[in-house]
């Protein structure tokens, strides 16, 4: 199939992608790695595309004191090879996972969280992080959290006028470490499950867990209590050890967090497996990079 007619238009600012937006029916495109499939099978159609790709600004990637700043057609391939995006690391975990090289290479940061595909990896990156979206509407710009701005499957805070210009992806910090862990059929393809993980042992442990490809959404967990318990020996405790105790446990974590139907590529139960496995090795991988970054000279 063919998408179906359309308008057109490419603006040169966010003021007049805005005003594009308030028109009826009007769609932004940045990679179009997504709405572009959409388009073609008729699943969705807008009566005007809006290309953000010549907006000033949006194509820049910055960074401050405390978060990764990626502009709304920042590509994904730009972020993998970025030196700047190493003080991300679980960022720069996932991306080699997300798709192909190739789509990639077209493919935009932004538009991935906008889009919120369910097995996606980027929106759990973000929410595992606890980074933050920049909306730009008719009466300015706003900052939205992650657990604020992913809302359902395919479903953000992004309301139709108003357009995403930039994620902040939180750096890490000394004491932190870090895990990314998926089970697809075939590289590129859509996460039968996966999970990003997060560990700080700077002061007291916290450890956090997103979830994707189980749910409509991201699903976070703060399971600090749940790896304290492990640690038999304090921060000598082995990764052996942790990742020992936590797949005993794994399996009930797992039945917690899966909550979608079975589909023509894994059951409910299968998933829930692939779940239980990816959240024992990974958390005990991120536990063992945050106690050699606390040991580190500063």
């Amino acid at each position: 199939m063919k998408a179906a007619a359309f308008a057109y238009c490419r603006p040169a600012t966010v003021e007049d992608t805005v005003a594009e937006l308030q028109r009826e029916e009007a769609k932004v495109i940045a990679g179009g790695q997504s709405l572009v499939p959409v388009l073609a099978m008729r699943l969705a159609r807008p009566r005007t595309l809006v290309d953000i790709n010549s907006v000033a600004g949006l194509g820049r990637l910055d960074l401050d004191d405390d978060a990764l700043r990626i502009g709304a057609t920042v590509r994904q391939r730009c972020v993998e090879l970025d030196a700047r995006a190493g003080v991300v690391p679980l960022l720069r975990l996932a991306l080699p996972s997300v798709g192909h090289r190739e789509l990639r290479s077209r493919g935009t940061v932004c538009g991935s969280l906008a889009h919120d595909d369910p097995a996606a990896e980027l929106p759990s990156v973000l929410a595992c992080l606890g980074g933050s979206v920049e909306i730009t509407g008719p009466t300015g710009f706003r900052r939205v959290t992650a657990d604020q701005f992913f809302l359902a499957a395919m479903t953000t805070a992004t309301q139709p006028h108003e357009l995403v210009t930039a994620a902040f992806f939180p750096i890490a910090r000394r004491g932190e470490g870090f895990g990314f862990g998926e089970f697809a059929r075939r590289h590129g393809d859509f996460a039968l499950a996966g999970v990003c993980v997060k560990v700080s042992m700077a002061q007291a442990i916290v450890a956090t867990i997103a979830c994707f490809g189980v749910a409509d959404g991201p699903v976070v967990r703060d399971v600090s209590g749940l790896l304290e318990s492990m640690l038999t020996d304090g921060p000598d405790t082995t990764e052996d050890t942790v990742r020992d105790g936590i797949s005993a446990v794994a399996g009930d974590l797992a039945y917690d967090i899966v909550d979608t139907d079975g589909d023509v590529h894994a059951s409910r139960e299968y998933r829930r497996t692939l779940l239980s496995v990816l959240l024992s090795r990974e958390i005990a991988r991120a536990y063992h990079d945050a106690v050699r970054s606390m040991r580190e000279v500063s």
